[in-house]
């Protein structure tokens, strides 16, 4: 396996890319800076300048500098923490030099979006003003007043049954955001002419939420892999040449995959914020019927003997 590979915790040697890292403040986060040494965090995905792609491992094989058993182990984390459905074929493709992570996830999310867009494009009612030329609804006795000195037009209050709802709006948002980031738009642009009556709105993915019932069920999972593709897909433009970076924090990315194995052996098992046990402050990050689990993605050398990590 040949691919520009970067570890976790390890000195950037590339001298292009450590200059692109240090003249975008974007990235600036994700790597720490020791006078001129540069070192990658413990952030893992890919980055790329260009047509140029990084990956950046987390070191879990106990071989030295096995790329493909890391990449494996890192996309299968994925795969399993957010319950992300790859076949093998796109496993395999993952693995090919000439795509990267994000370009499969964004075709896959385009794939099962368009399925469900064909199966039936979700509508509601939405509640119009308009002025018309003819009644429609009920009459606005304010508004005629306020807006119409000509008497040849009704202000009128209206239900449509429409396509331009939040979660379609949400939708178009993802599709235009990812485009920026797919290097095969086509699967993409089939969504976009889908939902040609959607009007386009900005949405602030930290605050992004949509109720989901049984008439719009079938989105959810569109939605909540959208979410995750936006949230961590970072656009950087460095002289005037558009790149992008896809990185997941290791840390969290443990934490998930680690609740999500004991969400399937126990379903009460949640994840927890910080709570008081007794006289001591912890910050437990999963709670199960009989445990309390603080997870630490680090590599343990030798015997664990230390008060801070065991209770």
């Amino acid at each position: 396996m040949s691919r520009n590979a970067i570890y976790e915790y390890s000195e950037i040697t590339d001298d292009k890319l450590k200059e692109h890292i240090i003249n975008i403040p974007e990235l600036h986060k994700y790597f720490k800076l020791d006078w001129n040494i540069l070192k990658s965090r413990q952030y893992c995905g890919i980055l790329n300048f260009g047509e140029k792609d990084f990956y950046l491992l987390p070191k879990i094989s106990k071989k030295e500098n096995d790329e493909e058993q890391n990449l494996n182990t890192f996309i299968y984390m994925l795969m399993y923490a957010y319950d992300i459905k790859l076949q093998n074929e796109d496993i395999s493709t993952c693995q090919n030099e000439s795509h990267n992570i994000l370009e499969v996830f964004i075709q896959l999310f385009a794939k099962k979006l368009f399925q469900e867009l064909q199966y039936g494009i979700y509508k509601e009612y939405i509640t119009e003003q308009e002025n018309l030329t003819t009644l429609r609804g009920k009459y606005l006795i304010n508004e005629n007043l306020k807006y119409n000195f000509i008497k040849n037009k009704i202000y009128c209050e209206y239900d449509e049954f429409s396509m331009n709802n939040e979660l379609n709006q949400f939708f178009l948002f993802a599709i235009k955001s990812l485009m920026h980031f797919a290097k095969d738009k086509r699967l993409l642009l089939a969504c976009e002419i889908a939902l040609d009556e959607v009007e386009y709105k900005s949405f602030d993915i930290n605050y992004a939420s949509v109720h989901f019932h049984r008439l719009n069920a079938r989105y959810k999972e569109s939605f909540e892999f959208a979410l995750l593709l936006l949230s961590k897909s970072i656009p950087l433009f460095a002289k005037d040449k558009k790149s992008f970076a896809f990185l997941f924090d290791m840390n969290e990315l443990f934490e998930k995959f680690i609740g999500r194995i004991f969400k399937e052996l126990d379903p009460s098992t949640k994840l927890q914020n910080q709570k008081n046990f007794g006289n001591l402050q912890l910050k437990p990050d999963i709670i199960t019927t009989n445990m309390i689990i603080d997870t630490k993605y680090k590599i343990m050398l030798g015997t664990v003997n230390n008060s801070v990590s065991i209770w």
